[in-house]
């Protein structure tokens, strides 16, 4: 049989698989095995497995990852999160939707201590949703706040998806997390805005609005702000300033975030610190697989030819660069409904990468345009992970289709973020040109 003819029924059987139920790593692994079985035969297949899956996960350069896993969910246990939007709220004050912003603010807060999009849709889905609620948000949009939060968390450094865009492409790890701060400006400042717009439209909030907070009151929350930012300058400063890289950045800022635990929390620190690292195992097992899957799909797209036809095509279609960077976001839009970001990254950006380098796009901008693409697929169906995330921790009564509408309106500010990152390249470089 042909090997196109392969690889292309490889897609649809791994199209159905996912359509099953089945986990994407699992489903990817079993697809390239199968795919490149039928190609080279059992034994060549098993041993190209196998020897993609080791060394997907055997680089140091990974331990970066379990290691923010891990600080995001000290974060998280810690109460960071809960006294970072206690204290933005007073702040925000009497702008209409100012319960809505203040969510958006510490889901960009916590970011600088996460670095999970899925981790901050969940922790302000049980810490600021239901207290929108009581002030008059309607649960769609109090619960699609969080859900589309969470996708600044992931632009923030430290970026999950960041650090592994730099191992599979060589690109510098501080460079890419340093490219992030601009598009999640962007993307806190125009949610907020959005949250303003329908907060007039539909006059939530008066409660908080109306409560008047002295200047007093909002002086006193700063000490709250204090871990994000010692964080955030420890891992910025020390990456940036050459005293660590980022897998020691990542160990260091672990270690103040549990310092900080141990001074506030006393002898529950080492309770929290147990359930972190149960979580952080699961969390890093499922990340570690998906990879080890993708990597295994990805060579059998290589080996039945389907890779290099895709840059081939690419190439032929002689498209400017703002009109090739628009087809692939929209060809991201659409693979993020059906794949996890980790997923699409690890199959889609060994092919890519080599095609943006020689077309002569900054490699930077590609790789945030491409991080926020993915971001959009965990808020729309029928996959969004950050909507099922968002789910599992809200209140009794909230259903699914509440979350993926009130997300859709976040959907359209997220399409337009990213046309104005393709439009004007420098929200992304200019912190590192």
């Amino acid at each position: 049989m042909d090997p196109i003819v392969v690889g292309i029924l490889g897609i649809i059987f791994l199209l159905v698989v996912i359509g099953l139920g089945i986990h994407i790593g699992i489903a990817l692994g079993l697809t390239g095995f199968l795919g490149i079985m039928m190609i080279t035969g059992f034994a060549p297949a098993a041993r190209l497995a196998m020897e993609s899956m080791y060394f997907t996960n055997a680089s140091y350069a990974l331990v970066t990852l379990p290691l923010f896993i891990l600080m995001g969910y000290l974060g998280a246990g810690g109460g960071i999160s809960k006294t970072l939007y206690d204290g933005l709220s007073k702040w925000t004050g009497k702008i209409k939707g100012s319960l809505g912003v203040a969510t958006i603010l510490g889901c960009a807060g916590f970011g600088a201590v996460c670095g999970s999009s899925i981790v901050t849709a969940a922790v302000f889905a049980k810490v600021s949703a239901p207290e929108m609620v009581r002030h008059g948000y309607d649960r769609k949009i109090a619960y699609g706040i969080c859900a589309a939060g969470g996708s600044i968390g992931m632009l923030i450094p430290p970026s999950i998806l960041a650090v592994l865009y730099g191992i599979l492409t060589g690109l510098s790890v501080g460079k890419l997390l340093l490219a992030g701060i601009g598009p999640g400006i962007l993307l806190t400042a125009l949610f907020s805005l959005q949250i303003i717009i329908y907060s007039y439209r539909n006059h939530p909030d008066a409660g908080a609005a109306e409560k008047r907070i002295t200047w007093k009151e909002r002086f006193a929350t700063i000490p709250s702000f204090w871990p994000v930012i010692v964080t955030a300058l420890i891992i910025f400063g020390g990456i940036f300033g050459g005293v660590f890289s980022p897998t020691e950045a990542a160990a260091f800022g672990t270690l103040v975030i549990f310092f900080l635990l141990i001074t506030t929390k006393g002898g529950k620190a080492w309770g929290m610190l147990k359930s972190s690292l149960r979580d952080t195992a699961s969390t890093s097992a499922m990340v570690f697989l998906t990879m080890a899957g993708a990597c295994v799909f990805s060579r059998y797209l290589a080996i039945t030819g389907i890779s290099e036809k895709v840059v081939e095509i690419i190439l032929a279609l002689k498209l400017g660069n703002f009109m090739l960077m628009v087809l692939l976001s929209v060809v991201f839009l659409a693979l993020g409904c059906l794949m996890d970001s980790i997923s699409m990254m690890t199959v889609m950006i060994p092919i890519l990468h080599p095609v943006v380098m020689k077309l002569g796009i900054d490699p930077y901008y590609f790789a945030l345009i491409f991080i926020v693409a993915t971001q959009v697929g965990i808020i729309t169906p029928p996959f969004g992970l950050a909507v099922f995330t968002v789910k599992g921790v809200a209140e009794a009564g909230v259903t699914l289709e509440e979350i993926f509408m009130g997300s859709m309106a976040f959907f359209y500010i997220m399409c337009v973020s990213l046309l104005l990152m393709i439009l004007f390249p420098v929200i992304t470089l200019f912190l590192i040109r």
